[in-house]
């Protein structure tokens, strides 16, 4: 492993793409690493610039080529598009074509009526303002964030495709929208001749919601698949297999409150623990893993708060086959748990 200096200028590793898979994005020609980095925690203006940019060139040198970012991501707000463009300038300019970067807009980003949802104004506002603070002149897929229930479906739509129409994105994607939705939303794009490229919603072994309908919509309209929060929000570590530890996001109740780590839910998480162990992985491993089983999954979004936790998920891709013995054991423990934030979103 190489070892990092901020004071070296960055050479990426040349076996960067030997050891990552990539799976086609839908029936589009965009392949996606199976495991892609996303910055929605652990790279904001509260996190040391330093460390957020070893994690990122780490995972360059691993090829991970997709990072996925969102306009409030941080805190604050915006921080961490500001981190990624500073370590754009300092070290991956000069990969920028080997690189899939994505932003959305939706949820709240500043005051007032037009800072959130999904209006053209705030929109293609807010992608004018991501694309100035990662000092970009492109982001290769624009999601909208959400659904907005209250504004027409072709005005969000429309946004997205004029994104495109513009040159300020290359594609373009939706989050957390329910496959009515999901499909409302494909024919209004393919109408205007934008595909919909990609679809975004959380799924892991504790929020399965996606698999009734959802995964069914895609594969139907050849639209690719990333999942967020397979761990969770970190649930699905070994850090909680003996209670909240100090420090971690459900002692801060930051995006994870301790009020879901019930008696029921952390005898499944020991009851996954013990089947990984059996694989000769940890437990954030095969949940990685696991979402993967699936062809209509592209890719899975990880967070990293370190080189070694980012190392430890990418050896996810070491043993991603499942025995059918393996599945039935999994489906005994792996149920739904109140954990789906985004589900009101998703329902609508």
């Amino acid at each position: 492993m190489a070892v990092y200096d901020p004071v070296v200028p960055y050479l990426a590793q040349a076996d960067r793409y030997d050891r990552m898979r990539y799976r086609r994005c839908g029936s589009s020609g965009l392949k996606l690493p199976a495991i892609s980095l996303g910055l929605w925690q652990n790279f904001g203006g509260d996190r040391a610039y330093e460390t957020s940019r070893a994690i990122l060139r780490r995972a360059f040198d691993r090829g991970v080529t997709h990072i996925d970012l969102a306009n409030n991501y941080g805190p604050p707000y915006g921080s961490a598009e500001e981190t990624f463009g500073k370590v754009l300038r300092d070290d991956l300019r000069p990969y920028r074509d080997e690189l899939v970067i994505s932003t959305k807009a939706g949820y709240d980003m500043w005051p007032g009526p037009y800072g959130e949802w999904g209006s053209r104004k705030y929109l293609l506002a807010s992608l004018d303002q991501s694309l100035s603070r990662m000092g970009l002149d492109y982001v290769d897929i624009f999601y909208s964030h959400r659904f907005d229930p209250e504004t027409p479906l072709a005005e969000t739509m429309g946004a997205l495709d004029t994104a495109v129409r513009q040159g300020k994105a290359l594609y373009v994607g939706i989050s957390s929208y329910s496959p009515e939705r999901t499909r409302e939303a494909a024919a209004i794009l393919r109408e205007l001749g934008t595909p919909l490229l990609i679809h975004q919603p959380s799924y892991s072994l504790l929020n399965r919601w996606i698999e009734p309908e959802l995964l069914d919509a895609v594969g139907e309209l050849g639209m690719g698949c990333i999942g967020f929060s397979p761990l969770a929000q970190g649930m699905l570590t070994d850090k909680y297999l003996d209670g909240v530890p100090e420090g971690s996001r459900a002692s801060r109740n930051a995006s994870l409150s301790p009020d879901l780590l019930t008696e029921d839910t952390l005898a499944k998480i020991n009851a996954l623990n013990d089947v990984a162990a059996r694989r000769g992985q940890s437990l954030a491993q095969m949940s990685l893993a696991w979402t993967l089983r699936d062809a209509r999954m592209t890719s899975t979004l990880i967070g990293a708060s370190s080189v070694a936790q980012l190392d430890d998920s990418l050896g996810a891709l070491d043993t991603l086959a499942f025995d059918d013995d393996e599945l039935a054991e999994i489906d005994r423990y792996a149920t739904d748990a109140p954990i789906n934030l985004w589900a009101r979103s998703s329902a609508e």
